[in-house]
């Protein structure tokens, strides 16, 4: 029983399930609005978060961090000097997840997740 664990495992290793959200994380940051599937873009929702809250500083240290997450320059780029910087007075939530419909081939929930 799941009871209160902490993360979704997608069905994927970790090391598949790591370069997932890292990858959507990159789709995301580069046009601002992806769809995926309704656990995807939950536990996304809880990654992207949490860089752009480290993003927010906006000194090396910062561009270091989401380096390491991401290994991506121009996204590290765009998260830390455009994205992060319009967050600074706020306290999370800053993605949003609309719910949009049932994928026919499999009857999964699509959604799409996008920057506030």
């Amino acid at each position: 029983m799941r009871h209160k664990h902490g993360y979704r495992k997608l069905g994927r290793t970790s090391s598949h399930r790591k370069a997932l959200l890292k990858n959507m994380s990159i789709a995301l940051i580069k046009s601002g609005k992806i769809e995926t599937t309704l656990p995807k873009a939950k536990e996304l929702r809880s990654y992207f978060e949490k860089l752009v809250t480290k993003a927010r500083v906006g000194d090396a240290n910062a561009h270091r961090t989401v380096f390491a997450a991401l290994q991506d320059k121009e996204s590290t780029k765009k998260l830390v000097n455009e994205i992060a910087p319009e967050y600074k007075g706020r306290n999370g939530g800053y993605t949003r997840i609309i719910r949009t419909r049932i994928r026919r081939g499999d009857a999964a929930e699509m959604a799409f997740i996008e920057l506030v």
